[in-house]
């Protein structure tokens, strides 16, 4: 039997396109649930008065009752992921004891980050552990308006175009609404390499090299003149260094 757990939870933000946003990236993770969406805070009293929700996405700035003040309405309130377009109510926020603050608009990478967050502090941690070995051996990129979980290893290349990038695999390419360096960032650097302005490569991949170029297969890189000295440096790097 799986020892999954599937957590519910619950939206309350005035803005339908901020409820929307959640949703979407919700909708990446198999064992999350998002019960309902509400726009007044009061809508939502009587479902967590159930005690059904496990997380609770609360915007702050709301006519009628602040998410601050409805949350201290609460006498046994879930799991609280403030979001908000301000900064300045941070203070209040974390004396809140919530679990985490999100400042809109809220980027997936930003919300995988809260994610993990609430998993560290909800799941078992044998679970949390494989949770987190999986993340080393994928990756989720957003692509023609659906998450792709991609395994690390059929990466082979990533090239910058405009504001986009382009993921090319063993199987396929896709085109992902995201910085290069954003994306470097998020992949680990023992595996990928930055080697140009406009390339990240899969240093696995790589099967021949001068000062000047790499090669994968039959396709050749530059090596950018910034990047040089870095880049063969770790490529002559012996594997047990």
């Amino acid at each position: 039997m799986s020892d999954i757990k599937n957590y519910n939870c619950l939206i309350i933000d005035d803005e339908p396109v901020a409820i929307s946003v959640i949703q979407e990236h919700l909708e990446a993770f198999s064992n999350f649930t998002c019960l309902a969406g509400y726009t007044r805070a009061v809508e939502a009293t009587e479902l967590l008065s159930q005690g059904k929700v496990d997380l609770l996405f609360l915007d702050i700035n709301m006519p009628g009752i602040s998410g601050i003040d409805f949350l201290r309405s609460l006498s046994s309130p879930p799991m609280v992921i403030l979001t908000t377009a301000y900064r300045d109510f941070a203070v209040d926020a974390f004396d809140l004891n919530v679990l985490d603050y999100l400042l809109k608009p809220i980027s997936f990478e930003r919300f995988l980050k809260s994610i993990h967050k609430f998993l560290k502090h909800s799941a078992p941690t044998a679970l949390t552990q494989r949770l987190e070995d999986n993340e080393e051996k994928s990756i989720l990129l957003k692509a023609d308006k659906k998450f792709h979980k991609i395994d690390l290893a059929d990466i082979v290349f990533i090239e910058s175009l405009d504001n986009y990038v382009v993921v090319n695999t063993h199987h396929q390419k896709l085109i992902c609404y995201e910085s290069l360096s954003g994306l470097e960032n998020r992949l680990p650097q023992n595996c990928f390499l930055r080697i140009h302005r406009s390339f990240l490569i899969n240093i696995n991949k790589v099967t021949a090299f001068t000062s000047a170029h790499l090669e994968i297969k039959d396709r050749k890189f530059t090596i950018g003149r910034n990047y040089k000295d870095s880049v063969i440096k770790l490529l002559l790097k012996s594997p047990e260094d």
